[in-house]
């Protein structure tokens, strides 16, 4: 059961080192992304080393400097951005749910194309194979630059780090191994020790796990609870999916849609999570609204939309108390075919929210072509408005163009009181994060509507 609150020393959400003698000495930022950079790495590598326990993997972008040729050095950047925000988000999301893990991970920008995550806390050779592809399938989704479709494929060197070893020669063992993947060939994860992927348990097998466990209720949903910023109340909550896998422990929504992917069970997955948030909710008081992620791969199926309009009546779950939340990477194989369809749930009282939105890919055609009601800010946004004049600043601005829009906005990634003054004033509507609490389950989640005035 995940309980509300933050948990242990937590993962940063933007990738940073919690602070430590080392990172204070040594450490620097990375100009472009915001993340530890290289300095910072060596650092942070050497002083988990000493402690015993390092376990890596070293993520570098195939084919990058044709995007440069293509789009020249800022549309570059503007995708080297948005990777880095997708690695630290799956770190904050996939990596943080293991409890081995948490706070002991960093997230870096090491030079051009390359971005190292690392753990200092225990976890198993075959779950950090298969945290490392989840994390490829977040990189690998699609991107729009300058009105073109762009899809890196990344390539990750794996590696346990040796008793004693330095952060220096750990991050040399793993730039061999990547440069050994990225010259060529269809291989796309190595262990920079030479040995093959972890064994175990098969990718044919936990790919055979995921069919049953779909039949066995193992595919589990959490709720992260929504709050007015007016006045604290619960609003609502938002639907997250987790694997309750009996040998491996628990597993984070993008690492159990790789899986899926792989076994071709995504329209199952999807739909199984579907009916259970439903469910879950029905009994909520009818002010409180449910959030549900969508994916590139719900709306490839066909009528999308009634198939969620028709799981939605027969958990017995209203229409109009729930919202929908896209990305714009989620629209880019079909604009036109995604549109319809959200138009569909809208005209049956459906809401619809643009997640990610400022994450430096928002796009203004997005705005006026779909039916929103919401834009949902990402935590990157939220981060410093406290003490960053500009980053304030840049809020200000996009609730202000909500308000012209007739859109709400909500926040997410809440730690402190001091954002949350910020978003009060700013006039934010909603907000979620560690602040007020974590994802819970479904009964706590109850427990938590029923004391609740909304």
């Amino acid at each position: 059961m995940t309980t509300p609150g933050r948990p242990d020393q937590p993962i940063v959400p933007d990738g940073r080192v919690p602070t430590d003698p080392a990172r204070e000495a040594n450490g620097g930022r990375d100009g472009l992304t915001g993340l530890p950079d290289a300095g910072a790495a060596r650092a942070w590598l050497d002083q988990a080393g000493r402690g015993g326990f390092v376990q890596a993997m070293l993520i570098g972008l195939n084919r990058f400097q044709a995007v440069n040729l293509a789009f020249g050095h800022r549309g570059g950047d503007r995708v080297l951005a948005e990777v880095a925000r997708r690695i630290a988000h799956f770190a904050a999301q996939d990596m943080a749910i293991c409890n081995s893990a948490r706070g002991g991970i960093l997230v870096a920008r090491v030079s051009g194309g390359e971005f190292l995550v690392a753990s200092a806390r225990p976890v198993s050779r075959e779950r950090w194979q298969l945290l490392a592809q989840g994390l490829a399938r977040s990189v690998a989704r699609p991107l729009s630059l300058g009105g073109e479709v762009v899809r890196l494929l990344p390539r990750i060197a794996l590696l346990r780090g040796q008793s004693g070893e330095g952060g220096g020669a750990l991050l040399d063992r793993l730039d061999q191994a990547l440069a050994q993947l990225l010259r060529g060939g269809a291989r796309r994860l190595l262990w920079a020790d030479g040995s093959h992927p972890a064994r175990g348990r098969s990718a044919a097998r936990l790919e055979a796990d995921l069919i049953g466990a779909l039949h066995r209720g193992e595919i589990a949903v959490l709720y992260q609870p929504q709050f007015r910023v007016a006045d604290g109340a619960l609003a609502g909550a938002e639907a997250l999916a987790r694997w309750e896998h009996p040998g491996m422990g628990r597993i984070g929504a993008e690492t159990l849609f790789a899986v899926a992917e792989r076994a071709d069970q995504m329209a199952p997955l999807s739909q199984a999570i579907a009916s259970t948030a439903l469910a879950g909710a029905r009994d909520w008081p009818a002010g409180m609204r449910l959030s549900l992620n969508i994916t590139a791969e719900d709306f490839a199926l066909p009528d999308f939309a009634g198939g969620l309009l028709a799981r939605a009546e027969a958990a017995g779950f209203a229409p109009d108390r729930l919202t929908v939340e896209i990305t714009e990477q989620t629209l880019i194989a079909d604009f036109e075919a995604c549109a319809d369809a959200l138009r569909t749930l809208a005209a049956r009282g459906v809401a619809v929210a643009l997640d990610d939105f400022g994450t430096g890919f928002s796009n203004f055609r997005t705005l006026k072509a779909l039916p929103l009601d919401t834009l949902k800010l990402d935590r990157s946004l939220v981060r410093d408005v406290a003490r960053d004049g500009r980053d304030r600043a840049i809020l200000a601005a996009i609730v202000a163009m909500a308000r012209a829009l007739s859109l709400s906005v909500v926040a997410e990634g809440v730690e402190n009181e001091a954002q949350l003054a910020v978003l009060a004033e700013e006039g934010v509507d909603l907000f979620q994060g560690f602040l007020r609490a974590g994802p819970m389950d479904g009964a706590a989640m109850a427990r938590m509507a029923a004391g609740s005035p909304a």
